[in-house]
């Protein structure tokens, strides 16, 4: 694939996942009663009847680091891997637990949109996978370094 094409083919994914992301955080960070609904639901099932708040909050700011990780080039591959890390446990949680496919009634969006994220994120992390494979060089030179 050319350098250039394989430069811009990962963008609008990504901004589809920013905006994603960047939707929803106003539902979880202002308290919606949607958003509280389908926490409390999480939060009891998992045995943390009252952390619903916790698990909310942290869930967006998981999701503000993936979307500005994502929009800045140098660290678009690492948060294509974290979106794909939050969207396995929110489609993970879908399937398993009571919230279901569609906890709204809404004819499964928030669920489609949990899938278009999480392939989406992996299809950025392997058009960007040249970033991914020298960050790793990185990671284990330096870990190599220091163990000497």
């Amino acid at each position: 694939m050319p350098a250039t094409l394989n430069r811009f083919l990962p963008w609008p994914p990504a901004l589809f996942i920013a905006w994603v992301f960047l939707w929803y955080l106003q539902y979880k960070f202002t308290g919606h009663p949607g958003s509280v609904y389908l926490f409390d639901i999480l939060t009891k099932w998992l045995g943390f009847p009252g952390y619903e708040a916790a698990m909310r909050i942290g869930t967006g700011v998981a999701e503000l680091i993936a979307s500005l990780l994502i929009l800045y080039p140098r660290t678009q591959a690492i948060g294509a891997l974290m979106a794909t890390g939050i969207m396995t446990g929110a489609i993970f949680f879908h399937v398993v637990s009571p919230l279901g496919i569609d906890p709204y009634n809404d004819g499964a969006d928030l669920f489609k949109k949990a899938c278009a994220v999480w392939v989406f994120g992996l299809l950025i992390a392997y058009l960007r996978r040249s970033d991914l494979l020298a960050l790793w060089a990185l990671i284990r030179t330096k870990r190599l370094a220091a163990a000497r």
